[in-house]
């Protein structure tokens, strides 16, 4: 937590401020009862009526600047702890962004999610509190038990045997309660992936009929939550109980043995009812560190999965010294590359070699698991090969910076993402500095201006989160209009077509073809009739290249592509 902390730089001055005020605050609620037993000792006792009302007078002024610097500290801690969490949010967001897809598999968007939300806002309450309650506690705890003994000294001794009971009770309860918060947030993150779970795959599960099994999954994860709280909480509810009962028989001891001190002339009435005050006050003290100690174990226990997230090193980084070379436009080579995915046993892609450049369209076809989407996604670097090197414009990726790579690609991916917003919202992801007439243009090339024509606002017509409120094949066809709106050197489509009839792939890919002359194209596609006419077709079998060529050398020399023509085309259609 104190490693989070360095982030307030910020906001030092806030916290110095609030610091001063809160110490200025304990002054004035120490000095106080000091002013109480003077009017007691010697205003009322003396009869002294102007002494009442100076010393009263006095009192008031106290306790109004103790109030306004009540107020003004409560104000400054709440705006440095949300400015703080702000702050906070921005850097793991920044953070995770920066993350390769590795390392999201790794911690789980659930995890991140949480990560990002409840952790952040439990340090940001228990810095808030940290700075009302835990520089103030102190001050009134150290005050407190000077004055009293400066009031008496042996009766003061009931003060320090209480204070001794309390920080056993406090030490053991934090002891076990500490457990509890780590395995609330492990089960925070089980109860969130189960319900994004849920709510994204509702239609399959009503599909399926596996409604009443879902809802046992989140009521098992939700009552294994719900449990662990209850637990901590019953641990916790025994603090205030006890701190107050050990509160009433402190002050009960001190009224017992302080009628003897004022009996035997020891001790004034107005210093027995000032020495009570200074108990409350220790006391009231110990009562917000034993509130301190309830938030601050759950505050660790997210800090420290705050920093888990915040001391990942990236995998993938831009080079220290980025190559700037741009002779080249659109050109694609793939030099002995292999790769494979953390903790496998075997490369996914195994020594692939092949060069595609502008004009020309190179097509990856092959069985389910043979690699072909983990070999595209390899060119926009989501992630780093084993072995080889992947050049774009005859510069290694490497050593590109990750923007100046992707601003090369339009990149239209397996499963077809939408965001909430509008048609042309989604469109314009792709560059938001398109023109109206570069997005109209763009979703003709896409074939998808025909559907949006007939919706009920075209263009700004709204698309809910994930585009639930379109069919497949209008989000694919989304999808390519916002790669095509981009103008980059490299297209990739991976599998980008299954969703369309062939009319419409056909009408798609004509139109490509004109609009895509001076750029690369690299799609990878499970119908025949979506590659034969491309310039290179690589056959993929186990992650290997079992073929390359263009259609009817393949045809003659590649057993795995025959077998794939066969199972899709005709005698008649493959002569």
């Amino acid at each position: 937590m104190i490693k989070l902390f360095k982030n307030l730089k910020p906001f030092r001055v806030s916290v110095i401020a609030v610091m001063v005020l809160v110490f200025i605050q304990s002054l004035t609620e120490l000095y106080l009862p000091t002013l109480m037993s003077d009017i007691v000792d010697i205003g009322i006792v003396k009869g002294d009526t102007s002494y009442i009302l100076k010393i009263g007078g006095l009192m008031l002024l106290v306790a109004a600047l103790g109030t306004a610097s009540s107020i003004y500290a409560s104000y400054l801690s709440a705006k440095t702890g949300t400015g703080f969490g702000k702050l906070l949010r921005n850097k793991v967001f920044t953070k995770v962004e920066g993350f390769s897809l590795h390392e999201f598999d790794d911690k789980g968007t659930a995890s991140l999610i949480t990560r990002t939300t409840n952790d952040i806002t439990q340090v940001q309450t228990v810095l808030i509190s940290i700075l009302r309650m835990f520089v103030r506690a102190p001050m009134m705890a150290i005050g407190g038990i000077i004055m009293a003994l400066y009031k008496d000294v042996k009766l003061s001794l009931v003060i320090v045997f209480v204070v001794f009971i309390l920080a056993i009770i406090i030490s053991i309860v934090a002891s076990k309660s500490i457990p509890l918060f780590k395995s609330m947030q492990v089960k925070l993150d089980k109860l969130n992936l189960v319900l994004r779970e849920r709510l994204t795959g509702i239609r399959v599960i009503r599909a399926f009929n596996r409604v009443i099994h879902e809802k046992t999954r989140f009521y098992n994860a939700n009552h294994d939550l719900t449990s662990t709280a209850i637990k901590v909480n019953k641990l916790m509810a025994i603090l205030m109980p006890l701190m107050m009962l050990i509160f009433n028989f402190t002050t009960i001891a001190i009224i017992w043995f302080g009628a003897g001190r004022i009996d035997s002339g020891a001790m004034q009435v107005g210093d027995l009812m000032a020495f009570i005050q200074y108990a409350m006050q220790i006391m009231f003290s110990l009562v917000m560190l034993t509130m301190m100690f309830i938030l601050i174990p759950r505050a660790s226990v997210s800090a420290v999965r705050i920093n888990e997230v915040l001391d990942i090193e990236p995998e993938i980084n831009d080079p220290t010294k980025a190559s700037d070379d741009n002779i080249k436009r659109g050109y694609l080579e793939f030099k002995n590359v292999t790769f494979s995915y953390a903790g496998a046993e075997e490369s996914a892609i195994k020594d692939i070699s092949f060069s595609a450049k502008p004009g020309e369209v190179t097509a990856i076809i092959g069985g389910t698991g043979s690699g072909k989407s983990t070999l595209v996604n390899l060119i926009p670097r989501f992630y780093d090969i084993d072995s080889g090197s992947i050049l774009v414009d005859g510069i290694d990726i490497r050593e590109m910076t990750q923007s100046k790579l992707r601003s090369k690609i339009g990149f239209v991916p397996q499963k077809a993402v939408l965001f909430s917003g509008t048609v042309s919202d989604n469109i314009k992801f792709g560059s938001e500095n398109a023109s109206e007439e570069e997005v109209i243009h763009a979703a003709e090339t896409a074939q998808a201006i025909e559907f949006i024509s007939n919706m009920k606002e075209g263009f700004n017509s709204q698309i809910s989160q994930g585009g639930t409120n379109i069919s497949g094949g209008q989000k694919q066809r989304l999808s390519i209009a916002r790669a095509l709106v981009r103008k980059p050197e490299i297209y990739i489509f991976d599998d980008s077509f299954s969703a369309l009839d062939f009319k419409t792939d056909a009408k798609l890919r004509q139109a490509l073809k004109k609009d895509t002359t001076n750029d690369t194209l690299i799609i990878v596609a499970q119908r025949v009739t979506t590659v034969m006419n491309s310039d290179r077709i690589i056959v993929l079998d186990n992650g290997s290249v079992a073929g390359m060529g263009t259609h009817k050398e393949l045809l003659n020399s590649c057993e795995v592509y025959r077998q794939i023509v066969a199972s899709q085309l005709s005698e008649e259609e493959i002569a």
